[in-house]
């Protein structure tokens, strides 16, 4: 299926507006899973919401709250929250252009491949890049998307251009805080032509394909063989593929539905349950009509008295 763009709008340069669609340039890499399994039964370990002193509570009393400070919150309804999320406008302006090397590796954040929309916006689109790459520059501006206003950087990258979302300066922290403590000391020369050289030895381009989580890798490899061998600890939760069991979800899922429809219905099951009680007490009425079938035992008595 083809990729979808997580952004539609346009470019704007003074007077000149390149439409253009946004597609995110990374994905999640290669990683491994692990679940906490309760061994002596083979089941999942399970999480809920509880509160200290009170318990397992029910998801529609969870509200989102700020601590202003130690215990006290501000509470704020969903519907507040999206009072204040920005509308995501569909015009990047351009407002800065710096040198490439102007901005910190730091600051840099997530990437997205910015495409022209149309044919009719690649001949725009062509020119923006190149002048980029002649002038050595990148520009900036913020873009308002997914409810949030970010710094971005727009620069050439191959036959297109690359958006690069970028840290407010407030998420980033100082080195010299870090690096405060090392000292100014020269560093022994022949000890830095051997690095040197080294480093010069070792120089060549870079290939992200000749590298790979060997972590990742050893982990599977480690599976795989323990899934081989007999005797390993490879154990199996009997209900896997059992229907779900009527539980506390079931239970929790009643009470949500009576609260909901309140106690008018709550009054039609009662009377309803006291209609049920007439019919039966009407039922077991007709007994008595059965009671003369003992006549012929008095006939009997006077008889065997004759």
């Amino acid at each position: 299926m083809a990729a979808r763009p997580i952004w539609r709008g346009q470019i704007r340069l003074a007077l000149v507006s390149i439409p253009v669609e946004l597609y995110p340039a990374t994905k999640s890499g290669a990683t491994i899973a692990f679940h906490q399994v309760h061994e002596p039964t083979g089941k999942r370990i399970k999480y809920e919401k509880v509160v200290p002193g009170v318990g397992p509570v029910d998801r529609d009393e969870i509200v989102k709250g700020y601590e202003v400070s130690k215990g006290h919150y501000v509470l704020l309804d969903p519907e507040e929250i999206e009072s204040v999320k920005l509308e995501s406008r569909k015009t990047l302006d351009l407002v800065q252009f710096v040198d490439t090397n102007d901005i910190d590796p730091m600051y840099f954040e997530k990437p997205y491949f910015v495409v022209p929309a149309d044919d009719l916006a690649e001949e725009a689109y062509v020119v923006l890049r190149d002048a980029l790459k002649a002038a050595k520059k990148i520009g900036v501006g913020q873009l308002a998307m997914r409810g949030q206003e970010y710094v971005v950087a727009l620069k050439p990258c191959g036959r297109g251009m690359l958006l690069e979302t970028l840290r407010y300066a407030d998420e980033v922290n100082k080195a010299q805080s870090y690096f405060r403590e090392i000292g100014d000391t020269e560093p022994d020369a022949d000890l830095l032509d051997m690095a040197s050289m080294l480093i010069d030895r070792k120089t060549g381009r870079f290939d992200p394909a000749e590298f790979h989580n060997r972590y990742v890798d050893a982990l599977r490899d480690l599976i795989k063989e323990k899934q081989r061998k007999k005797g390993e600890k490879v154990i199996q939760d009997p209900d896997a593929d059992a229907p779900p069991p009527k539980g506390s979800n079931v239970v929790d899922l009643m009470a949500a539905l009576k609260r909901s429809l309140g106690d008018q219905e709550g009054g039609r099951a009662a009377n309803e349950n006291r209609g049920s009680e007439k019919k039966t007490s009407a039922a077991k009425k007709p007994a008595p009509r059965h009671a003369p079938k003992k006549a012929p035992a008095k006939k009997a008595a006077a008889r065997k008295r004759a």
